[in-house]
């Protein structure tokens, strides 16, 4: 399919125009999601009446950097958080499926025709609970799509459906979650529709929000990146760059509270490689494992369901062990879930956000990059983590991926 970003020069160049883009668009979602299920609701009048809006503003000479993109929207009130989007020349064309009453968050999403399926294997979930999102994007009924992510609802499905995810810096872009767990992000099929994504949401110079959260920017000089491995997979010597202007990033299979499985950590662990190899990332010789505190627990409990000064005990000792990585390393890489995609009944006693939610209590951004298939045949992601504010320096290293 073709990017956001191709899309938008084409019709502002006058090759295309936003009506015809946006006319494809609902023919694919009208064609697919009868099976696929990623969309709750397709707007088609609305649709079209808004791309034909948007050739009226090229006309005018006006200037978009998103011109006629289509868009799916997360969940029936997503059209209120992409106001920006919006004005920049996108157009929604449906509200995307989430999961529904009765439905577990980590599970599926319930679209118009029923249960959101994996693109890559029906029986598999596409993760929740930007569900469909992940869907319509990795299936190429649209370009991008938004999300939220309040415990790693963007970056799970991300890496189940094949696609990049990112979730910005809590607190950074407007979110109506009253816990301040949940933070704006977006669904894409490459990382260069992510960055334009972020360039419009953040606005001029990245201006969006102030984060307040521990390990802010303004917590170091702004130095040379650095970055550890931890020692638990081993020393990677012939990836230790000694080019101390290339970004890095700390490795951990598990933040030291995880049990994930074998292959996605394998294959995470050899997209870093791949990432070094490309020269995004220097790695440094193995330090000190990184142990977080479980962050269940405090999430749950922030939520409503346990002892809130449990919850803030845990905060604070992960953001003081998250803080004196970020004034140390630039960067940490994870896998994104701990686990392959489950089947729709469920994950039972797994929780998928297990490596995700950590950085919903503290608000770092996190991206969720493709990592490779599965013996199952489905995709798994490779988690890359920034301190508070630096969405860029995220997006500057996932781009280097060439794979």
């Amino acid at each position: 399919m073709t990017s956001a970003r191709e899309i938008a020069a084409a019709v502002r160049s006058g090759a295309s125009t936003a009506v015809e883009t946006v006319t494809a668009a609902l023919a694919r979602i009208e064609r697919v999601d009868p099976v696929l299920c990623a969309f709750a609701e397709v707007w088609e009048e609305e649709a079209l009446r808004g791309a034909r809006a948007v050739d009226e503003r090229i006309a005018a000479g006006e200037h978009l950097p998103l011109a006629g993109v289509p868009i799916g929207v997360k969940g029936r009130r997503g059209p209120r958080g992409a106001g920006p989007l919006i004005a920049a020349g996108c157009v929604p064309v449906g509200a995307t499926a989430v999961p529904g009453p009765g439905t577990a968050w980590q599970t599926w999403g319930l679209g118009r025709y029923g249960r959101t399926v994996n693109p890559w294997r029906y029986d598999r979930t596409p993760g929740g609970s930007s569900a469909g999102s992940a869907a319509a994007v990795a299936a190429g009924l649209v370009p991008l799509a938004t999300g939220s992510d309040g415990a790693g609802s963007v970056r799970i499905p991300a890496a189940w459906c094949g696609v990049v995810g990112l979730k910005a810096t809590n607190g950074r872009l407007p979110s109506a979650d009253r816990t301040g767990l949940a933070a704006p992000g977006v669904l894409t099929r490459c990382v260069a529709d992510a960055e334009a994504y972020w360039r419009v949401m953040a606005g001029p110079a990245g201006t969006a929000g102030t984060p307040g959260t521990a390990g802010t920017p303004g917590g170091r000089e702004r130095r040379t990146p650095t970055a550890l491995w931890s020692a638990d997979l081993g020393t990677p010597t012939a990836l230790w760059s000694a080019d101390l202007g290339t970004p890095t990033a700390l490795w951990s299979a598990d933040l030291g509270f995880a049990d994930p499985d074998p292959e996605p950590v394998a294959l995470a662990h050899a997209a870093a490689h791949r990432l070094a190899d490309a020269g995004a990332v220097r790695l440094l010789p193995p330090g000190r494992p990184l142990r977080l505190e479980d962050p269940g627990p405090a999430w749950l409990a922030l939520r409503g369901g346990g002892d809130l000064g449990t919850a803030a005990r845990v905060r604070a000792a992960n953001d003081r062990r998250l803080g004196a990585l970020f004034r140390r390393a630039d960067l940490l890489l994870t896998p994104t879930t701990p686990c392959a995609a489950h089947g729709h009944d469920g994950p039972g006693d797994r929780y998928s956000t297990a490596l995700t939610w950590a950085f919903n209590l503290s608000g770092h951004p996190a991206l969720s990059l493709p990592a490779g298939l599965g013996r199952d045949g489905c995709p798994v992601g490779l988690q890359l983590v920034a301190a508070p504010g630096r969405e860029e320096l995220l997006l500057a290293v996932a781009g280097a991926a060439r794979w």
